[in-house]
């Protein structure tokens, strides 16, 4: 991807980031956070850790930077991005040196895998922090077991020399869609507790979760020794927090990051197309809702950028996606207030996937303002 900082003249499409809105986001976030005294993990994942916005976070005062690459972090500290990095996906057997050298904490559900981070700390004379995941029924990473989590937990304190045990975390909503309530948050400290009293020691970290459990603290809900989360969007646009959990962020920016996409062509056209129907670019077989001929727009940009169309959001009034290919997005302007034209430039604002993919895209350019 290029990076053009604050070049304003930059090829399309482009995406955005506003510095002074996220800054201002950030800061809402951790003193939310700091009053119910919860410390924040800054998620920069959802940007593909661009290195500006990056700098926001660190800068900020979050207690780790998080993502789930190891290149990512490897090419912040190259940069000179000095912060203590959290790996959030649970490392790879293949990546234990790296994750020593880079990283400073990781997310973790195998012994295996933290025995062998052991031997690459002491390889390299250094000491690596760990948190243990339990698993609360969104079925992807964490222990199920409680015993077997706590037993983990033992084996790290008892005989892994290089391995800091820091606490234990779950992670709730980005698999099987579970909500966080306070009694998934109660579930989580009682199998801390058991942590505790086996190792004999209370543990610095229990981390709640990440955006979405988030809302219990908005909602002031949060468990007194939940006391570490791991927010990216909650701070990137809030998108789900009012559409999706009701809550009120009228003191946050939606829009700190934005998508812009240059007109190519506008005609009136059919709304059904016209011919017997088979699959689309990507196999699928969508289905077509006739509304006459309206006035439509093509962009030049498409699923290779933003991937899904009803998670980008125009801002002009009465403008509306309607589908997409590869590298065309098409939408219907019929009842657009303002005439569109061709070279005119459409702004919309982006969901935390759509910007996980225009953050990674070579196609799409970056800038700051």
């Amino acid at each position: 991807m290029i990076n053009l900082n604050s070049i304003t003249n930059a090829p399309y499409p482009r995406l955005v980031v506003d510095l002074k809105k996220l800054r201002h986001n950030i800061d809402v976030v951790l003193s939310n956070c700091n009053k119910a005294n919860i410390s924040v993990c800054g998620a920069i994942k959802g940007f593909n850790g661009l290195p500006e916005a990056v700098k926001q976070f660190a800068e900020a005062g979050c207690s780790q930077l998080g993502t789930s690459r190891m290149r990512t972090i490897k090419e912040l500290t190259m940069l000179g991005i000095d912060a203590k990095y959290l790996l959030l996906r649970v490392p790879m057997l293949s990546e234990v040196e790296d994750v020593v050298e880079y990283a400073d904490v990781s997310l973790n559900s195998d012994i295996e895998v933290i025995r062998a981070l052991n031997d690459a700390a002491a390889k390299a004379e250094k000491l690596h922090e760990v948190i243990i995941m339990a698993d609360l029924g969104d079925l992807r990473e964490g222990f199920w077991d409680k015993e077997e989590l706590v037993n983990c937990a033992e084996i790290i304190e008892k005989e892994l020399d290089n391995i800091v045990l820091k606490g234990v975390g779950t992670n709730l909503g980005c698999y099987g869609s579970i909500k966080p309530t306070v009694e998934k948050m109660n579930e989580l400290i009682l199998i801390a507790e058991l942590v505790e009293e086996r190792i004999g020691r209370r543990l610095e970290i229990i981390s709640g979760g990440a955006t979405s459990s988030y809302t219990l603290v908005l909602n002031q809900s949060m468990p007194e020794r939940i006391n570490h989360l791991r927010i990216g969007e909650g701070i990137l646009n809030d998108y789900d927090l009012p559409e999706i959990w009701g809550l009120n962020i009228e003191n946050m920016y939606q829009d700190v990051l934005t998508f812009e996409a240059e007109v190519i062509e506008v005609r009136n056209k059919p709304t059904h197309p016209v011919g017997e129907i088979c699959i689309d670019s990507f196999g699928r077989k969508p289905e077509y809702i006739d509304r006459g001929i309206r006035k439509r727009v093509l962009l030049a940009a498409g699923k290779l950028d933003f991937a899904l169309n009803d998670k980008i959001f125009p801002q002009k009034e009465g403008v509306e996606v309607i589908g997409s290919s590869s590298d065309h997005m098409i939408l219907d302007i019929e009842d657009s207030k303002e005439e569109i034209k061709v070279g005119d430039i459409v702004t919309f604002n982006v969901s935390y996937p759509s910007m996980m993919y225009m953050s990674n895209d070579k196609y799409v350019n970056v800038i700051y303002k």
